[in-house]
Order: C-alpha cells, then sequence, then structure tokens
C-alpha cells in the first residue's frame, strides 16, 4: 500500500454506514500522489524502415511488367465479348481431336501396332534355342540349380540389351517379373524362374527335375511363342 492509501486510510476510516458519494478529498489526495500516472502518454510515431536494395529493384520489376502488360490487359478486356467464343472453340476443337484419335478411323490401328510392339519383344530365336540347348545340357548331367541360374542370367542379359533403360545394376529377378513395361508372359516367365533360384541359393535347397522342368517351360514358353504361334499358322 502507497504514503497516499495509507493517509486516506488513516483520515477517512471505512465506515459501513457511511454514504457512498464521491469525496472530492480522497480524490486530490489520489490525484496529488507522484506514483500514479494521470497525464496521457505521448506514443513515438515509429517510422517504417527504408527498404532495401532487392525490395527497390523488385518493386521496378513489378512497375515495369505492369506497364508492359497493361495494354495486353485492355486489349482483352476489351475483345472479351468475342475472345471467349475463339477459346471455347479451340477447346471444343482440342476435345474433338482426342475423339477421333481415341475412336475414329486408323485408331484400332494404331491400337494393334502399339500391343503388337510391346508383344513383340521376345530373345531372338537363335539366342533363344541356344540357351536352352545349353541350359538342357547341364539338366541331363542332372546340375538342375545351374541350369536353371543359367537361364535367369542370361535372360535378364537379353533384357537388357533390348530394353536397357528397365534394367539396372542393382535390379533383381524379382524387379524384372514385377516391370508392366514386360509383357504378362516375360513377367510370368522371370517369377517362375527366380523363385526357384532363389530357393536354390537362399533356402539351400537343391533343385530336382520337376523344377527344373517348370523353369524350363516358363521360359521356352515366352521365348519361343512367337515361333509356335507361325508354326501352327504355316
Amino acid at each position: 500500500m502507497t504514503a497516499a492509501a495509507q493517509t486516506l486510510s488513516a483520515e477517512y476510516p471505512e465506515d459501513p454506514g457511511a454514504s457512498s458519494g464521491f469525496d472530492a478529498g480522497a480524490w486530490n489526495a489520489l490525484r496529488e500522489d507522484g506514483d500514479l500516472q494521470f497525464a496521457p502518454v505521448e506514443i513515438p510515431e515509429i517510422k517504417a524502415p527504408e527498404p532495401g536494395w532487392f525490395e527497390r529493384m523488385l518493386a521496378k520489376v513489378f512497375d515495369f511488367l505492369a506497364d508492359l502488360l497493361a495494354p495486353v490487359g485492355q486489349a482483352l478486356g476489351a475483345s472479351w465479348s468475342w475472345l471467349q467464343w475463339v477459346l471455347l472453340a479451340a477447346v471444343a476443337v482440342f476435345v474433338l481431336v482426342l475423339l477421333v484419335r481415341a475412336f475414329g478411323p486408323g485408331a484400332e490401328r494404331r491400337r494393334r501396332v502399339a500391343d503388337e510392339a510391346e508383344a513383340e519383344w521376345q530373345p531372338e530365336r537363335a539366342a533363344s534355342l541356344a540357351l536352352l540347348e545349353d541350359a538342357d545340357r547341364l539338366a541331363a548331367e542332372g546340375r538342375f540349380d545351374e541350369a536353371a541360374r543359367l537361364l535367369l542370367r542370361r535372360s535378364v542379359g537379353q533384357i537388357a540389351a533390348a530394353r536397357p533403360e528397365l534394367v539396372e545394376p542393382s535390379s533383381t529377378a524379382r524387379e524384372l517379373s514385377a516391370l508392366p513395361a514386360l509383357p504378362e508372359a516375360a513377367r510370368t516367365a522371370f517369377r517362375i524362374i527366380a523363385e526357384r533360384v532363389e530357393r536354390s541359393l537362399f533356402a539351400l535347397r537343391a533343385l530336382d527335375r520337376a523344377d527344373w522342368e517348370a523353369a524350363r517351360a516358363a521360359y521356352a514358353d515366352f521365348a519361343l511363342a512367337r515361333l509356335a504361334g507361325q508354326e501352327r499358322a504355316a
């Protein structure tokens, strides 16, 4: 409690029955107390900081762009009544072109060519037959694990030679078997061969003849499918 408040308490003791009217003496004593601030406080004006060189340069760039593009905006605003129809017509033509390419004359031929290009990827006939001959030689000696690994290793090399963008040094057979860019037959063949090679390498279980025949059939179905189709057609 300040000295003025103590003085007021001594001079004007609280009286529960006293009137609650305004006490001029107490008010004057409170005003004369130097510990209280009654005069208005003047807050000095804070000047905005001067813009730096970057802000000045940015403002000049914006001013230049505004002056440069102002005529364009005015021209667009003045011609919008007919320009909107031009833009709408351009969008309609674009949609029409897409529809013609998708369903118009030649669309079926383009789809067929694209499908054939995707399905055409197969190892060369001579390379496929040579690989099967080498693998069959190992299998005939009972070396089924080596025969399956030979199929996998060379088939990966065939993909890398034909589609180098698909095969990286760290690519695994399982990753190749999931590539959407490969035909379904190729993915199936890789999956079947990779499962048996992984079983041989990591499960330490030697492959038997049934494993080898499954891996060989998967590769032959993929690599020689076109050749079999041509022979049936002939």
